[in-house]
Order: C-alpha cells, then structure tokens, then sequence
C-alpha cells in the first residue's frame, strides 16, 4: 500500500493501455453508459455487440409486455362490466378510458407492433379472464374462453353509466 504524506493528493491511476471495461453481469449501469459513449465515439470494436444487441431486443419485447399489460387491464374491465352490470361504477370507466388512451399510445409509438395485435390480445386475455374470475368470484368458465372481443371494439365500444 503506498503511504500518504499529509496534503498530498492522489491522482487516479495511469490509464492502462486497455481501459478497464465495465461488467455488464455486475455492473450494468456503468455498462450501459460505457456502451452509450463507445457508440457515439463510433468505437466499434470496443462496443459489447452481442450484450447490446440483446438489451435492444429486450426493449423490443418490453413494448410488447406494456401493450399486453394494458390490453390485459382493459379486458379485466370489460369482463366484469358485462358479468357484473349491478356492481359498474365511474372508476370501471375511468380505468377503461385510461387503458385506451394507454393503448392508443403504445400503438402510436410503436407502429410496428401492429402485426401482433392479435397475439397481445390472446395473451392478455388468457390472464384477464383467471383475474376477472378472482375479481368478480365468479368461475372462470362464466367467461368465454376465447377472447369475445376485437381491438376495435374494445377500444370505442360505448361504456357509460
């Protein structure tokens, strides 16, 4: 260990000729802002392709599990509105307003994930109807087992109390 005299300062150490690379199993945030500066240095051969490669693929597939999150919550509302008419309240609207409007924005930022509207809708809906069952207390098979409803409709179908 180097001794210190009193007042002296100590630098960093002298860089490497190969500086240290930040972990992306240990320490993703350094990682990731190494990886950022290396890109925009055009630091090609330095940048950790195959890791950056998939954490894009990552926000990818985390676009797709919003819109499936949020069509999932719309359905939970729509079950209950049409299985549970005597319990319907301003929030279940509210919550169904909210859920188009979150909807409507994935889609808008995210043309691409157009295509597989259909699959986020099955997905959804396989767990809208087990939490609409817990919601509601109601059996499962009171529900359909197949999503009933297209996103147009579940999107502009008229809910009002």
């Amino acid at each position: 260990m180097a001794s210190r005299t009193p007042g002296h300062v100590v630098g960093p150490p002298v860089a490497p000729d190969k500086p240290a690379r930040a972990d992306y199993d240990t320490d993703f945030y350094s990682w990731s802002l190494e990886q950022a500066r290396l890109l925009r240095e055009s630091r090609w051969a330095q940048v950790d392709r195959e890791n950056v490669a998939e954490e894009i693929e990552s926000l990818g597939r985390e676009q797709f599990n919003k819109l499936e999150s949020a069509l999932r919550v719309l359905l939970i509302h729509l079950l209950k509105w049409d299985h549970q008419s005597e319990r319907r309240s301003r929030s279940w609207v509210l919550s169904v307003e909210a859920q188009r409007d979150e909807i409507e924005n994935i889609l808008a930022d995210n043309p691409g994930l157009a295509p597989r509207v259909a699959e986020a809708i099955a997905r959804a809906y396989r767990r809208a109807r087990i939490e609409a069952a817990k919601e509601t207390g109601l059996e499962k098979t009171a529900f359909p087992e197949v999503c009933a409803y297209g996103l147009d409709e579940m999107l502009s179908r008229n809910i009002g109390l």
